[in-house]
């Protein structure tokens, strides 16, 4: 049999991302276990009694049902819980290494105030007490001031107790200015309510899908909940399902995927809306679906055969007007076709148009609301606290416009726009920043930083000394996730509506509090109004009554979870919008222009993720960075992947030491010859490159984000930006 060059690439690489599923990855991590108890900070357990204690993982937004084996007082082992609906006893590289987050040296150990310059690492330890009262202080000075809409807060999510406690504290405080950290969910939720009228989020069907058409989505690089995404991803193959791959880089999802269409970065919308073309032309929509319960179709059609044909798509993307014309097809006949977008592990929102198109194309199928499509979940409703009580401060506070411009009208399908931070934090005087990196994680960390400096106050809840906490006046550390409560309600990846409970394995170890307790403390220390909307003693009481009669079912099963699917649209017609005047002006708007121009930075930078390097709040731990490619990082040196063909054009040796150079940044790199990547693209990898956190992860590589900046979205405000123009030299 002849092997292309291709199937060759598909091969290796596919190979690599199996060996993540098998026993391969955790016999290293067994290795390195025993190598490592010469680190003076690992724990060695004394023999003893074995127990195990049922959780919740909340370091990625998958919500991992895990059991922790103990030995005494001392954890030793996590493991997935077999029969938990989102990973039936998997677990992933980082939630496997959840011990040495614990007991690693990088844990914030006591309150503390900063004494020399921000980022210097200068800190004293104070009490709680005292922090509480400071924080109280400054933000009790402001309102007096009459500025309340100057406190900002940043949390990960906006869903849960302690990111509504948060937002509780703004709402009473007198402050509009709460914002999640940016992710897909963000385009999503604004192309569901423009053509649902739905307020909740997506929930996906992977599992029973028998055709998926990702634009890449990294299904087997940490998109969503990771470990059901593998199971899904498994399943598939079983039924013989098929799974199609849109990206310009051969990832490890690409690799196993049946179909690789590498694509021109930036055109997913456009080849989202061609195949919505071939679709409607060739009579394979779902005419039954399309005339029961959407409106705008005709609109929509004629709008998609004069914009999107399939020659004019074809030059654009690079794919071959057949190429996608069978792909629609094979689609549109699949028993169970899902289309899903979100680049990567769907931490970037992208365009608003590219999530309109993927959900139309949902909607030609007929997998709105069906088993193995895409549904609309309904918000949830199991918080149902007494209103706010607010006074004349709050009041008027709450009328100032958002500084971000969500909700405003020239932005007004997004409710979140952190990007826009950057130039708007003169607004703020003071930040809350709760289990978040922005300093790392947002595009342009050079302008996020320079942000941050002009905010007078900026307190942290991490439990680590990431970047933001280094750059913090005060760090008041949390519980992590293995020493305390929580409810932990997931939206990204889940197929239903899903609720784990995160509960304490361990006693906390140091000085630590938990941050719902912390929020409480400082309302109640604001006295009047504030406090007076916050009646609960402590956060354990208000996580009980918030859960109500969850609480005994979670305490028991350790996860909740609702099979009904929400049908129906919340439309003024009952049917979903395939076109209007807000969609068609969102189809019309201009597209997302990078940052530089082509004849000075004649290649494109495209980030990539890997299920080995975690770029959320949490850093690598040790163990997860002995696992990633010397091809990846080779002591602090960070590699660009590029295509030898490229390469040659510009008389670069594969090893060799280049400057890599964009419009905002540039930064010291190895050159990797890797013909996954289209000739003109090189790639980096997120999750490299930090300035904080410990020896085995700070100054390895480099941050993508400080070499790629922002773009807003036209049509949304939203961060769009899937790359950057530069150059290598």
């Amino acid at each position: 049999m002849k092997l292309s060059r291709r199937c060759f690439l598909s091969l290796v690489v596919g190979g690599a991302a199996g060996t993540a599923l098998t026993p391969l990855p955790w016999k290293i991590t067994d290795d390195l276990s025993i190598w490592s108890q010469n680190w003076p900070w690992t724990p060695v357990p004394p023999d003893g009694a074995g127990t195990y204690v049922d959780s919740t993982c909340t370091l990625c937004p998958g919500g991992c049902g895990i059991s922790v084996r103990k030995i005494d007082d001392r954890a030793v082992k996590i493991e997935g819980i077999q029969g938990h609906p989102l990973n039936d006893g998997g677990i992933c590289m980082l939630g496997l290494s959840g011990l040495q987050l614990l007991y690693g040296p990088t844990r914030v150990q006591a309150p503390l105030k900063r004494v020399g310059e921000r980022g210097q690492g200068q800190w004293k330890t104070i009490s709680w007490q005292q922090a509480i009262d400071e924080v109280a202080d400054k933000l009790g000075d402001l309102r007096q001031q009459g500025k309340p809409e100057a406190l900002g807060c940043i949390a990960p999510k906006d869903k849960g107790t302690v990111a509504q406690l948060m937002d509780r504290l703004m709402a009473a405080y007198g402050s509009p200015n709460f914002f999640r950290m940016p992710s897909v969910e963000d385009a999503y939720e604004a192309a569901l309510y423009l053509t649902q009228g739905a307020t909740g989020h997506a929930a996906f069907d992977v599992g029973n899908a028998d055709f998926v058409l990702s634009f890449g989505s990294a299904l087997l690089d940490g998109y969503g909940s990771p470990v059901r995404m593998f199971r899904a991803n498994s399943k598939l193959k079983e039924v013989h399902g098929t799974v199609v791959q849109v990206e310009p880089r051969l990832s490890n999802t690409a690799a196993k995927a049946d179909q690789w269409l590498p694509l021109h970065p930036g055109t997913e919308a456009d080849l989202a809306l061609a195949m919505a073309n071939v679709i409607i032309s060739q009579n394979a929509a779902n005419n039954a679906f399309l005339d029961a319960q959407t409106e705008g179709f005709e609109a929509f059609s004629k709008m998609v055969q004069q914009r999107y044909s399939l020659e004019t798509v074809s030059s654009r993307t690079g794919i071959e007007a057949a190429v996608i014309a069978e792909v629609a097809l094979k689609f549109a006949r699949a028993k169970k076709p899902l289309a899903l977008c979100g680049r990567g592990k769907g931490q970037a929102p992208g365009s608003l148009k590219e999530a309109l198109a993927i959900h139309a194309l949902n909607a030609l199928v007929g997998s709105i609301n069906a088993e193995g499509g895409v549904t609309a979940m309904a918000a949830y409703d199991y918080i149902d606290w007494a209103e706010v009580v607010t006074d004349d401060v709050a009041a008027k506070g709450r009328q100032t416009p958002r500084v971000d411009g969500a909700g405003s009208a020239e932005y007004p399908n997004v409710r979140y726009l952190l990007n826009h931070l950057a130039y708007a934090a003169d607004g703020i005087q003071a930040l809350l920043v709760a289990e978040a990196n922005p300093l790392y994680a947002l595009p342009g960390s050079k302008d996020v930083k320079a942000a941050f400096d002009k905010i007078p106050f900026v307190v942290s809840f991490s439990s680590f000394f990431d970047e933001t906490a280094m750059n913090a006046d005060l760090i008041l550390p949390n519980h992590v996730y293995l020493e305390r409560y929580e409810d932990v309600p997931v939206t990204f990846g889940a197929g239903s509506p899903t609720v784990g409970l995160c509960r304490p394995v361990v006693e906390p170890l140091y000085a630590t509090q938990h941050a719902g307790d912390t929020i409480i403390q400082v309302a109640k220390a604001l006295q009047g109004s504030v406090a007076a909307s916050f009646p609960w003693p402590d956060y354990q009481a208000c996580l009980e009554q918030s859960l109500g009669s969850k609480w005994d079912a979670l305490i028991e099963e350790g996860v909740w979870q609702d099979d009904a699917m929400d049908g129906g649209f919340e439309t003024g017609s009952g049917k979903m919008a395939l076109m209007n005047d807000s969609i068609g002006a969102v189809y019309m708007a201009d597209g997302v222009a990078l940052q530089g121009d082509a004849a000075t930075y004649p290649l494109l930078l495209v980030p990539f993720d890997s299920m080995r390097l975690s770029s959320r709040y949490i850093g690598d731990p040790p163990f997860m960075v002995k696992t990633v490619s010397d091809r990846i990082v080779r002591g602090n040196d960070g590699f660009v992947e590029i295509n030898p063909e490229t390469a040659a054009k510009l008389s670069l040796a594969d090893g060799q030491s280049a400057i890599l150079t964009t419009p905002v940044g540039e930064a010291r790199v190895k050159v990797s010859y890797y013909e996954g990547v289209m000739p003109g693209v090189v790639a980096m990898p997120r999750g490299l490159g930090h300035t904080a956190y410990d020896e085995f992860l700070a100054g390895k590589g480099v941050n993508v984000n400080q070499l790629v900046g922002s773009v807003d979205d036209p049509a949304s405000g939203l961060d769009a930006a899937w790359g950057i123009r530069a150059k290598l030299a």
